[in-house]
């Protein structure tokens, strides 16, 4: 079973910055596409950034410049490195993957269950 778990969220005043984690758990996987997205509270889940798995990124505009996406695939891991942090990012932040278990043969997307990120102004 392939799980995704984030980590790293907070309180944080404007200005600052946080750095998430989101680890996949599982036996012998290979993760594809990776990503972050968010959603606040009344509006639509929307997309945050993305890796591809050559190491291609895509960002929302309202986040160029102030974060970055990478990952580590030795680790199954992809990092959201967030910095100038706004109050209008505050949102819970749900990891995203295109995941491949060797093991069973198959392709799927998975999300995690979300880190709370607050920024205070």
């Amino acid at each position: 079973q392939v799980q995704l778990v984030e980590s790293g969220g907070g309180l944080v005043q404007a200005g600052g910055s946080l750095r998430l984690s989101c680890a996949a758990s599982g036996s012998d996987l290979s993760c594809n596409t990776m990503g972050w997205y968010r959603q606040a509270p009344g509006k639509q889940r929307e997309l945050v950034a993305t890796i591809t798995i050559s190491g291609r990124t895509n960002y929302a505009d309202s986040v160029k410049g102030r974060f970055t996406i990478s990952r580590a695939d030795a680790k199954n891991t992809v990092y959201l490195q967030m910095n100038s942090l706004k109050p209008e990012d505050t949102a819970t932040y749900f990891c995203n993957g295109d995941i491949y278990a060797r093991a069973f043969g198959t392709l799927k997307n998975y999300w995690g269950q979300g880190t709370q990120v607050t920024v205070s102004s």
